[in-house]
């Protein structure tokens, strides 16, 4: 029996794989999170003098991508070796600490890897090993690296959400996930139709209610899943967006003024959605005709 056919015939080894992969990718999620907001910035940084010219004491950066370089204690640039990165085990390992200061290690980057391989498996498990389900599992992975850097940065970077739209429409171009016509719709409605509340709310309030990289992901899902798939995503998020955000404002005394990162929760209905936004209609529509 060859390991395509094991995939294929045998759910629980590939959830068990996915998991897997799902602790190393998580790893490299958290490198991702840490370092694409930094390069990003630096290239900012970079259009900024070539349109204005070199300031006084600013010179050429080392080498910073999500490969180069290797990544270091915050607290003492100690640098991490194979052995301390090992998902989960090392943070265990280490005690949450690390080996040269002592200092403490974020519990984010276990939380990451395991988030991560468990996400991994719940869809693997839903899809089963088929090209729906191996895309699923990708774009499950994208999303949690766009929530994380959304609620530290409130930014949702178009390097990873653009192009994840075009291979939305690329899959659908197979029916994966939706036919093809669904999905250029949803693409077209789900950024249009942000769009225009985003330009309302800000001709009637004069405030800005969200990004334009709300747009994007909405629109992404719309590519993925069709135009169908939209309204649930947009209640699913504004439901989960209140809830979250009322507990902060009453348990955590945020200010109200505040404003909080939309990307975690839009990323959130998705990837339910994804999962079971046709069960969740059909039982809604159920509960409607009584």
């Amino acid at each position: 029996m060859t390991l395509l056919t094991l995939l294929e015939t045998n759910q629980l080894v590939f959830c068990l794989l996915a998991a897997i992969l799902g602790l190393i990718v998580g790893s490299f999620l958290n490198v991702v999170i840490h370092r694409t907001p930094i390069v990003i910035m630096r290239r900012w940084q970079q259009d900024c003098q070539e349109l204005n010219g070199p300031t006084t004491g600013t010179g050429p950066h080392e080498p910073f991508n999500l490969v180069t370089p290797r990544s270091r204690c915050p607290h003492c640039g100690h640098a991490i070796t194979a052995l301390e990165n090992i998902p989960i085990v090392s943070y265990l390992w280490l005690r949450g600490k690390c080996s040269a200061c002592k200092k403490p290690i974020s519990l984010r980057y276990p939380f990451v890897e395991a988030f991560s391989a468990a996400l991994a498996a719940v869809t693997a498990w839903h899809f089963g090993f088929n090209p729906a389900g191996l895309a699923a599992i990708v774009l499950t992975w994208l999303l949690i690296a766009l929530t994380f850097i959304d609620i530290d940065h409130q930014l949702l970077p178009d390097v990873m959400v653009l192009p994840f739209l075009w291979i939305g429409l690329l899959l659908n171009q197979f029916n994966v996930f939706t036919p093809l016509s669904h999905a250029v719709s949803g693409a077209v409605a789900g950024y249009l139709s942000l769009w225009l509340v985003f330009h309302l709310f800000k001709f009637i309030t004069g405030k800005e209610g969200m990004g334009y990289g709300d747009f994007k992901l909405y629109a992404l899902f719309g590519a993925w899943l069709g135009w169908q798939s939209l309204p649930l995503i947009i209640l699913l998020s504004s439901f989960i967006g209140a809830i979250i955000g009322i507990g902060l404002i009453v348990f955590q005394g945020r200010d109200r003024a505040k404003p909080l990162p939309f990307g975690p929760y839009l990323a959130a209905a998705g990837w339910v959605a994804m999962l079971w936004g046709d069960k969740i209609m059909r039982e809604y529509l159920q509960m409607a005709r009584f």
